[in-house]
């Protein structure tokens, strides 16, 4: 990086299990979400919190500029799909859902981010993920069609 170039981006991920499955055990989340911070540290991104419920996860970074976001996701979802499965947390195979969330905020609101991160399984007593995913997406004010949101069991 150029000397004199100076950055604060701070990104919230969120993604799902495919057909939001519960399929993330609480016996194992922690290795996986320390996996996870494996990942992100060696690609120069810093981990911020992360926290998730069975069904999904929410990452926040302090991003790098020269960090390319899509390309930083695929390696988390290829890289856990694979230690999932090496592991044998589940049965049968494990992937997750297409596409992501990502949210930029400000330094002034990380601290209410990482709150939230952390309080993911109390938040989640009294509200599901796909209100709480819309409720983000409005938030943010990202357009979105509500029948692309989800990849759902058929």
């Amino acid at each position: 990086m150029a000397s004199g170039t100076y950055t604060q981006i701070y990104i919230h991920i969120v993604f799902a299990v495919k057909h939001r499955r519960s399929l993330i055990d609480i016996r194992w989340e922690e290795d996986l979400f320390k996996y996870i911070t494996g990942i992100i540290q060696n690609k120069g991104q810093k981990l911020l919190a992360i926290n998730g419920m069975p069904d999904h996860i929410h990452i926040l970074i302090g991003m790098r500029p020269k960090c390319c976001l899509s390309d930083l996701v695929r390696e988390i979802k290829k890289s856990s799909n694979r230690f999932i499965s090496e592991k044998k947390y589940v049965r049968g195979v494990f992937s997750w859902q297409e596409g992501f969330g990502a949210f930029s905020y400000s330094y002034s609101a990380l601290e209410n981010v990482i709150n939230y991160i952390n309080n993911q399984k109390e938040h989640h007593r009294k509200v599901l993920f796909k209100d709480e995913y819309r409720s983000i997406l409005d938030e943010q004010n990202v357009d979105y069609e509500d029948r692309f949101l989800f990849e759902w069991i058929q």
